[in-house]
């Protein structure tokens, strides 16, 4: 992090006071700037003469406004990055973390048997105990349930077929020019019968592929349940087994841990007081001004 914080120089109050002084002067510059314009406007009405727009012409001074708004801007950017600069220098020394394990290592509890337990098993897990040629037949038989369902069922294109067919008139009438109508005939190439036929047909395959996809899926659950109650029993074994090994050695470890909190509570105030006069010292330091931006500090803070 760049900066200019010594142990001399400007207190951060006057640095705040002197940027504040310096926006303002801004401020007030940009507003001299933003009314110039390129003319003035009158409007005589009834002989009487009156002013639309007044005329503000550049002012001479132009060029020096100008560089007295960036000299300024430049030393408030230059007293702002310094003053988050020291925030974030404290921020950071007071969010340093204390980790004691550097210096001792937190006591281990023997060979505890925690790490053998099975995960359960997902129907994903289920669809790689498929063979091949059953997968692939799997894939085949959804496909044609998926399909012929949507052809067959409520919105699809036979069912909507089928409302059709018994509304369609036998003659139509169309308009050729006004007043003047001649007749449409209508062929029907479906009957409702062989629509209903045609449902029945494919009702039929669809029923069996369907029940097929069903029964893939039925395996798949059944080989998930099966392997989730296996593991289910050899975790309850392994867990009984660990149960009766860790009683062994937590005496032990209950007497290695006190002592080991006893020390790292120790060394936490040691490090938090360490923490303080390093927060302390950062908080004392000032703001070490260059020399390009030592005029616009001479013009707010008086030299004693």
């Amino acid at each position: 992090m760049k900066h200019s914080l010594a142990t001399t120089g400007l207190s951060l109050s006057q640095a705040q006071s002197v940027s504040n002084l310096c926006n303002q002067r801004v401020r007030d510059i940009k507003d001299q700037l933003s009314v110039i314009n390129n003319a003035s406007k009158t409007v005589t009405v009834n002989g009487k003469t009156y002013t639309q727009q007044i005329a503000n012409p550049m002012p001479a001074s132009v060029v020096e406004l100008l560089n007295e708004k960036a000299r300024l801007s430049a030393t408030q950017a230059f007293l702002m990055e310094n003053i988050r600069a020291k925030d974030e220098m404290i921020k950071e020394t007071r969010n340093k973390p204390f980790d004691y394990s550097d210096q001792a290592e937190f006591p281990k509890c023997g060979d505890l048997m925690f790490n053998d337990v099975l995960e359960d098993v997902d129907e994903s897990w289920g669809w790689n105990q498929l063979t091949t040629a059953e997968y692939n037949e799997y894939l085949e038989v959804e496909a044609y349930a998926s399909h012929i369902g949507q052809f067959i069922h409520k919105g699809g294109e036979l069912d909507q077929l089928r409302k059709e067919l018994p509304k369609i008139q036998a003659l139509e009438w169309i308009t050729v020019k006004d007043g003047e109508k001649t007749p449409v005939e209508v062929h029907c190439h479906h009957t409702a019968a062989g629509l209903a036929l045609l449902h029945e047909t494919l009702a039929k395959q669809h029923r069996e592929y369907e029940q097929r996809v069903n029964y893939f899926k039925a395996k798949v659950k059944n080989l998930v349940t099966a392997e989730n109650a296996r593991i289910a029993r050899t975790n309850a074994e392994t867990q009984a087994t660990a149960i009766a090994h860790n009683n062994v050695v937590r005496t032990e470890y209950d007497s290695l841990k006190e002592q080991w909190y006893a020390a790292e509570k120790k060394a936490r105030f040691e490090f938090q007081e360490q923490l303080e006069k390093q927060i302390n010292d950062i908080a004392a330091w000032r703001i070490q001004v260059p020399e390009r931006f030592q005029p616009v500090i001479d013009m707010f803070i008086t030299k004693e």
